[in-house]
């Protein structure tokens, strides 16, 4: 099994992020907005909250609705530096590489063409 599948057969494991699902107007955005932008809005939200090093409000900086990037955060665990070393491996303390970067909007497509 690839670690993307027993990622997401973890994730599915945890009745938190197995809660997340996207309806209502989060749907109808990506819907609207197709993929490639929900993407590009996600990696502008990943570079200005997640990717720093030091977050003043690190466990709260993703909100859990209004757009569908932030819902799949939560559903994919790489809503916080927490999050992402817990789920990803991805230590705290350092700046997110674009490889890392690239990484988490590769796992979030995954789950958004669930909705699709």
């Amino acid at each position: 099994m690839e670690y993307t599948e027993q990622l997401f057969e973890r994730l599915s494991k945890s009745k938190f992020r197995s809660s997340f699902r996207l309806k209502g107007k989060e749907l109808e955005y990506l819907k609207n907005k197709g993929l490639e932008t929900i993407l590009s809005h996600g990696r502008d939200f990943l570079n200005e909250r997640i990717k720093p090093s030091e977050i003043k409000n690190d466990g709260k900086q993703t909100p859990m609705r209004n757009h569908p990037f932030f819902i799949a955060q939560h559903a994919t665990g790489m809503c916080c530096r927490k999050c992402l070393k817990k789920w990803h491996g991805i230590k705290k303390g350092q700046e997110l590489t674009d490889e890392q970067i690239n990484y988490l909007l590769n796992i979030t497509e995954i789950w958004l063409k669930k909705f699709i």
